[in-house]
C-alpha cells in the first residue's frame, strides 16, 4: 500500500485554538469520519512529541495530549509563556495560534 501526504486541513473538519484560562491555550482537531481520524492516529504525524516539535516548545509545556475516539477528535493544551492579556501577549483569546497545524504533513494511505 502506497501513502501519499496531505496537509491536515484536508483532513480535518475543524482545527482551532482558544483560550483556556489566563495561563493555557487550547486546540481542537476534529475529523468527520472515524476512518480519517484513525489514519491520521495510524500516521503518527499528530502526537505530543510532533506538536512540540512543529511549535518549538518543550514537551513540559503541552498540560495536556487526549486523543478521544467518540468524537474523532484530538485535543491538547500548551501553557502560555505568560498570562493571557499581559504586556506583550500576543493573542489574548489564543485564537489565532492554530495556524501551524493547517500544514502539518499527514501520510496516509492511498
Amino acid at each position: 500500500m502506497t501513502a501519499s501526504t496531505v496537509p491536515l486541513s484536508q483532513l480535518a473538519k475543524t482545527i482551532r485554538s482558544k483560550n483556556a484560562g489566563v495561563d493555557k491555550i487550547t486546540f481542537d482537531i476534529i475529523f468527520r469520519e472515524r476512518a480519517t481520524f484513525d489514519a491520521v492516529r495510524r500516521s503518527g504525524a499528530l502526537t505530543r512529541e510532533s506538536v512540540a516539535a512543529l511549535y518549538g516548545i518543550s514537551d513540559s509545556r503541552i498540560s495536556d495530549f487526549v486523543e478521544f475516539p467518540p468524537a474523532n477528535a484530538v485535543k491538547f493544551t500548551i501553557y502560555r509563556e505568560r498570562p493571557s492579556g499581559s504586556p506583550g501577549d500576543p493573542d489574548i483569546f489564543g485564537a489565532q495560534q492554530y495556524a501551524p497545524l493547517l500544514s502539518l504533513p499527514v501520510a496516509v494511505p492511498e
